[in-house]
């Protein structure tokens, strides 16, 4: 039997907030947290189907990132087709329950600057073709910058140099 893997400190942070909305009595919050732990843990226990793609990997901090941009993903699809639905009811509480998960994502994006200055190293050594540099980016910024973020970066700096 393998030793339980250390947790991560977003896990960690995931856990005490879990806790903190129990005593504040705030299921939104509750619920959407408890979401959130489980589709990382779902990630973990998935790895160990031998017919996954990513079988045997163990998981890490930006696995866990990635879960919960999923989930946001997964929230800003739903409360589209909720408004289309005429639900606003549905749209408003997947819109609290984004907003809560941002939360987590925003603490490990790069900041514009720190964007800017890894696109135009990228284009400094690659030069100035989009198709070129933008999967580049996108592979370094995995994780820590949304693709549409890296994309404008890429092209305004493209475009100004």
């Amino acid at each position: 039997m393998a030793a339980p893997r250390e947790e991560f400190p977003i896990e960690q942070r995931l856990r005490k907030d879990i806790q903190d909305a129990q005593r504040a009595r705030d299921q939104l919050r509750l619920d959407t947290l408890r979401m959130a732990l489980g589709a990382i843990h779902n990630l973990e226990v998935a790895r160990t189907d031998r017919k996954n793609a990513e079988y045997g990997q163990p998981l890490t901090e930006a696995d866990c990132y990635k879960v919960l941009e999923q989930e946001v993903k997964k929230r800003t699809q739903a409360i589209d087709l909720y408004k289309q639905g005429g639900r606003n009811d549905l749209a408003e509480k997947e819109q609290h329950e984004m907003d809560i998960l941002q939360t987590y994502i925003q603490a490990s994006q790069m900041s514009d600057e720190e964007l800017r200055s890894v696109v135009s190293r990228l284009i400094e050594e690659n030069g100035k073709e989009f198709r070129r540099v933008m999967p580049l980016a996108i592979k370094e910024t995995r994780g820590r910058a949304d693709g549409a973020r890296v994309q404008r970066v890429v092209r305004e700096n493209i475009a100004s140099s």
